[in-house]
């Protein structure tokens, strides 16, 4: 028999960025081979809690002391081992230049693992018995990339500052004077490289010029062009060098060989105009994937950066980072939210869509005993708020129940960067053909060097036709094709309130040909509502709700609940009698006593059972008709009269039917509503919806096969919760979660998370994958179409200064057409 034991994972290993780093199987490894523990495992983390360690023991074997005491000394030794760097950094401003500081980074001794994206994010696992801080800072220096903040590897810097308080710090010393002197990339700041570009432009069209004015000596043009060289060069040079460091041939290094060919053949005119192009063309696709990127920044934009507190009976502003959770922050009409937590006084309607994507406000109310409140994730959407929505006209006091580096916000802008890194299958694929074919084309280029000697021509010719080649052949827009659309379309939908974690999600969303619903808070309200109220034998509805409400309201159950909502409703000012002595019978009713008569309410198979009279033909066939509709009956006796039969329906949710039709709209084949509840039940909602397939009596177990099964058929999507469903979303294509704002469980399961509890946001998600799709399809023909076009072209004469400008022209067209996806509406 084994027991077992959870320990905090921060506790264990405190410097490691999230639960997915290579030091947490390092350690499970470690315990999984001790003599006695059967399994160790992390579980996610729930309602605010950190990740746990949770070890499976044999206590014959091992102690629960020793089990503590061994996890803490392996994570201490793998702390003490491995360092985790995860650095804001400036200088990275396309996915190859990311890709190459990435290998470069690598092959550092002793970096384990190093990421970069283009979003501006570096991540380096090392060894600190190998390498340091200060060797991957000294060699992201000298490839340009400045550190601009982020989680700093707090033991490094404890050897600098003899500090044990670090570890996080808005930058290093060692880089505050360049951050300073050189922000944004180079001495013009942040437009350098434009500046550079049109330095080089006014340098060719300048020397282009002169070379026709009389009287002008011929060394003054030439100077010009080299100056166009200097210029335009400058950046690609410097890329073309850290391309090579890492052992790879890029686009720039291309560039470079087929500018200095048009140099060595005297033509420094095509030259100086190819380098001119091709720095103009990065410049302008640099600062495109820049207001992609600036789309994703904007998220994090959204929260203030102070709140008033409340603190000893005195307010006082203070920062958002210095909030405490259990704080009381006072929130005044228009403001932003400053943290996530809930109402505690006060009445307003906050607009949710920075987070959510709810078009319209929600109304806000205090809970009733904030003392009480136990899990704040347990409330209901009226009492909780997030960091970064804005309040309507009234005044809030919000209590809090996350720290601001905790909050919903903060979580999306963080999986929302993370997922821009992650590649797509398209993007993988584009990766691997660039790998063979700059190759190739360096191949075709020398083979091209000696076409003089079939063709009887000069040298000269076949080495300026094998330099435009090489120009035609350069895969830049492809390069760019993919990267583009995927960091476009994560960032729109970030923006409309859906979390996509990465282009494989957002590819694969656009593929689907099903999808399966859990009925239960998705396609339906998830709380049961009275629809019909049928007295029987001459009893009024009131007298029917009046004893209903008086047994119900001594139960708990979610069905008694909703009939003593209804009957209050309806009573009005109506007083209630008074009930006493409930008995609740398990699965079947609850008996109560009313004025001295005994009142049942319950099934059918209730008064099978129970002394009386039995259920009279004509109330059955009543009790049948509603079942068949898909109603939950609740049948009412008072002594030995039956006063008739109450109907529950979990009911639709508005915008369920409008949701269905808008997704066949989109191209999805297939639906099916999956669910626990009765196949009647199931049936009566999906035809009411216009589903296709309606499978009910499920357990968890069945939902995981019958996913599995749809899946074998064509690619399908589980839409749930996110809690009770991760299973079947797990072994679905795509699994969607619903109302995943403030849900720990729902961000961390799903691979593309609705923020708000609108089913309406799943034809916009489907519908933005798919326009995603088909602008990376155009992006793809439009790189290779002109690819194709332009190798025979050159081989046939094409000149270099046609191709470069066909050239850059296709990368630009490419960059344009994937942002037209920020403008997407669905």
């Amino acid at each position: 028999m084994t027991d077992r034991i959870r320990l905090d994972l921060p506790l264990l290993l405190p410097k490691i960025p999230d639960a997915k780093d290579a030091c947490v199987d390092r350690l499970t490894a470690s315990l999984r081979s001790r003599e006695g523990i059967d399994r160790a495992h992390v579980t996610p983390a729930e309602n605010g809690e950190p990740d746990r360690l949770c070890v499976h023991y044999d206590p014959e074997v091992v102690s629960l002391p020793r089990i503590r005491q061994l996890a803490k000394s392996l994570g201490t030794e793998i702390t003490d081992h491995y360092g985790h760097l995860v650095w804001g950094v400036e200088g990275i401003s396309h996915p190859r230049r990311a890709r190459t500081i990435a290998k470069r980074l690598r092959q550092i001794e002793g970096v384990v693992e190093a990421e970069a994206s283009a979003s501006e994010r570096i991540r380096v696992e090392y060894d600190r018995s190998a390498t340091g801080e200060a060797e991957i800072r000294a060699v992201l220096r000298s490839m340009g990339v400045r550190v601009q903040g982020g989680v700093i590897d707090a033991q490094d810097l404890e050897s600098e500052t003899a500090s044990e308080e670090v570890t996080e710090a808005p930058g290093h010393p060692e880089t505050r004077g360049e951050e300073q002197g050189h922000q944004g990339g180079g001495i013009f700041g942040e437009r350098t490289e434009l500046i550079l570009a049109i330095l080089a432009g006014v340098c060719v069209a300048t020397g282009f010029g002169l070379s026709f004015a009389g009287g002008v000596p011929e060394w003054v043009p030439w100077g010009l062009y080299v100056g166009g060289y200097v210029f335009g060069g400058y950046n690609t040079v410097r890329e073309a060098i850290d391309t090579l460091r890492a052992g790879d041939f890029e686009v720039d290094f291309l560039m470079l060989v087929a500018a200095a060919g048009a140099a060595a053949l005297g033509k420094w005119l095509e030259g100086a105009f190819l380098l001119f192009l091709f720095s103009l063309g990065h410049a302008l696709e640099h600062y495109a994937m820049g207001r992609a990127r600036q789309a994703i920044e904007s998220l994090a934009d959204l929260a203030p950066d102070t709140a008033l507190v409340r603190r000893n009976g005195t307010e006082e502003e203070i920062s958002v980072d210095d909030l405490r959770v259990g704080d009381t922050v006072i929130v005044k009409p228009n403001e932003r939210i400053p943290a996530d937590g809930f109402v505690t006084e006060g009445e307003s309607a906050v607009n949710q869509a920075p987070v959510t994507g709810e078009s319209v406000p929600v109304d806000k109310a205090p809970v009733d005993n904030p003392n009480a409140v136990g899990d704040p994730t347990a409330l209901d959407a009226a009492h909780r708020v997030y960091a970064g929505t804005i309040n309507g006209s009234g005044a809030l006091t919000v209590r809090v129940t996350k720290r601001a580096g905790e909050s919903t916000l903060s979580r999306v802008v963080q999986m929302v960067t993370e997922a821009e890194a992650e590649k797509s299958p398209t993007e993988r694929f584009t990766d691997r053909f660039e790998r063979i074919f700059v190759p190739s084309v360096l191949g075709l280029v020398v083979l091209l060097l000696f076409a003089w000697v079939p063709l009887e021509e000069t040298f000269a010719d076949s080495f300026y036709r094998a330099m435009a080649v090489l120009v035609a052949a350069s895969p830049c827009a492809l390069a760019i094709a993919t990267p583009s659309a995927v960091l476009s379309g994560v960032a729109r939908a970030g923006q409309g309130g859906v979390l996509v974690k990465g282009g494989g999600p957002l590819e694969q969303l656009g593929r689907l040909g099903a999808v399966a619903f859990d009925k239960t808070g998705t396609l339906t309200e998830g709380k049961p509502r009275v629809t019909d109220v049928r007295p029987y034998n001459g009893t009024s509805e009131e007298d029917l709700l009046q004893a209903a409400v008086a047994a119900e309201k001594l139960s708990d159950h979610p069905l008694a609940e909703a009939v003593v909502r209804y009957g209050r409703e309806h009573l009005g000012d109506r007083p209630l009698e008074e009930a006493t002595e409930m008995e609740s019978i398990t699965g079947r009713g609850i008996r109560a006593s009313i004025g001295g008569l005994p009142v049942h309410v319950g099934k059918a198979e209730l008064f099978d059972e129970i002394d009386g009279p039995p259920l009279p033909d004509a109330l059955r066939e009543r009790v049948a008709s509603l079942e068949a509709d898909g109603r939950t009956t609740v049948i009412v006796r008072r002594d030995e009269t039956y006063l008739g039969v109450i109907g529950l329906a979990d009911t639709p949710r508005d915008a369920a039917a409008g949701v269905v039709e808008r997704l066949r709209q989109t191209g999805i084949r297939r639906m099916v509503m999956i669910s626990g509840d009765n196949q009647r039940v199931v049936d009566a909602v999906a035809k009411r919806l216009g589903i296709d397939e309606a499978r009910g009596d499920l357990l968890p177990g069945d939902k995981v096969e019958t996913v599995r099964a749809l899946r074998e058929e064509e690619d399908v999507a589980m839409v749930g919760d996110g809690v009770n469903d991760a299973p079947a979303m797990a072994n679905a294509t795509v699994g969607i979660a619903m109302g995943a704002a403030g849900s720990d469980v729902a961000l961390e399961t799903a691979d593309v998370a609705l923020m708000a509890d609108e089913l309406g946001h799943l034809p916009f998600a489907v519908g933005l994958s798919r326009q995603t799709s088909r602008i990376i399809r155009q992006n793809l023909w439009i790189a290779l179409g002109m690819v194709a076009l332009l190798i025979p072209a050159t081989l046939l004469g094409l000149q270099i200064g046609p191709a470069v400008v066909l050239h850059e022209g296709s990368t630009l067209l490419v960059v344009g057409n994937a942002l037209r996806l920020l403008r997407y509406s669905g």
